[in-house]
């Protein structure tokens, strides 16, 4: 099982809500157009200087095969360290933090999909005031290191 316990930042992309470590955000930004870079696959964006460090840009959304999604006054930039590098991501919009404890995070299902069982820690079911949200655990090391060697299954990874 990878259930962790910890803080996660919760964010939304389309209708779903996704949940990353606490530990991994740098900063949250809005958004802000990145430099295109030529030949990069559709999901980097570009790349923005961030005091003197160039972060490559992800659009979740096109990561994840989803519908492009306009970008407005919600949408963010999540500047994450995740090993030695800097990556940001770009999510429709961030929600909380929130603290979960090993017994609140049940094991995701296996299933075949870009987002791999592999890259997930699990599924948080969070009851609030009269509504629960699910929220989908992701192990941003490992999602990123299977983009970097192209074991996501997406055909943007072939440049």
């Amino acid at each position: 099982m990878r259930q962790h316990a910890g803080e996660y930042l919760s964010f939304q992309l389309g209708g779903e809500q996704y949940g990353i470590d606490i530990l991994k955000v740098q900063e949250i930004r809005g958004y802000e157009a990145p430099t295109r870079i030529a030949n990069a696959p559709s999901f980097i964006l570009g790349v923005l200087n961030l005091r003197g460090v160039i972060v490559p840009i992800w659009d979740m959304r096109i990561k994840l095969r989803m519908d492009r999604a306009d970008y407005d006054s919600h949408t963010v930039t999540i500047v994450l360290n995740v090993g030695e590098r800097v990556i940001g991501l770009v999510v429709d919009a961030v929600q909380d933090v929130v603290a979960l404890k090993a017994e609140d995070i049940k094991p995701a299902p296996e299933f075949s999909s870009t987002l791999a069982s592999q890259h997930l820690i699990g599924i948080a079911t969070l009851e609030q005031a009269e509504a629960a949200r699910m929220l989908i655990l992701m192990d941003i090391e490992q999602f990123i290191a299977g983009a970097d060697t192209g074991e996501l299954a997406s055909t943007d990874l072939a440049v």
